[in-house]
């Protein structure tokens, strides 16, 4: 039966709760149950499955993100790029989920209708803005993973410690790298920038390119 004061939203919320704590494979409806101090049963009023609480988690991610496809492709696109990036590192365990599962939630789907929608306007077709957002959203994802290293869960080698234990006699260009800040935040953040421009700067309609080619 239902429970006064639970929703769908508050699932979704303690399953966040629960998958940063301890990530996305321990995740299950008995354990999101007793996050809640409920039974199993109980959360299948609020939620079909464990498919749609991984959905919804998706939904939550994306619907975080405000940015509203107006203005110049570029900028808009480029400010989406960054608030997902944002909202990932704020949750590192929904990486992996993010990486593999497609967004089929509702709001995640009316997220992408907007942008693609937005693309076509400037000269996309439907297939090549989709094309476009995809590239720019597994950028994203890519870089992020890479930047976020451990998350909860999940054991993964110490390569800091490896890259710190090199002999600056055999390896002379990598180590010179970590002394200027490789790894660090503040390197991180320059890699996302001049890739994420660079792969903006490249794109644009088909029958934009064909003419350039001509030119």
């Amino acid at each position: 039966m239902l429970r006064v004061g639970l929703s769908r939203e508050k699932v979704l919320a303690a399953a966040l709760a629960l998958v940063d704590r301890e990530g996305i494979a321990a995740l299950s409806m008995r354990k999101l149950g007793s996050e809640l101090g409920v039974e199993a049963m109980t959360l299948y009023y609020y939620v079909p499955n464990k498919d749609a609480v991984l959905d919804g988690l998706i939904d939550m991610a994306v619907s975080r993100v405000t940015v509203e496809p107006v203005g110049p492709w570029r900028e808009w696109l480029r400010a989406f790029a960054v608030a997902i990036r944002r909202e990932l590192l704020a949750h590192p365990a929904l990486l992996p989920l993010v990486a593999t599962r497609p967004v089929l939630a509702p709001g995640g789907l009316a997220t992408v209708e907007r942008m693609a929608a937005a693309l076509r306007a400037e000269g996309f077709g439907a297939l090549e803005g989709l094309q476009l957002v995809n590239a720019v959203a597994t950028f994203v994802v890519g870089h992020t993973l890479a930047e976020a290293g451990r998350t909860p869960g999940h054991d993964e080698p110490d390569v800091t410690g490896v890259m710190e234990s090199l002999d600056p006699g055999e390896y002379p260009v990598l180590v010179e790298a970590l002394r200027a800040g490789l790894g660090t935040p503040e390197d991180h953040q320059e890699r996302f920038d001049r890739a994420l421009d660079a792969l903006l700067h490249g794109l644009a309609p088909a029958v934009v390119r064909r003419r350039g080619t001509r030119g």
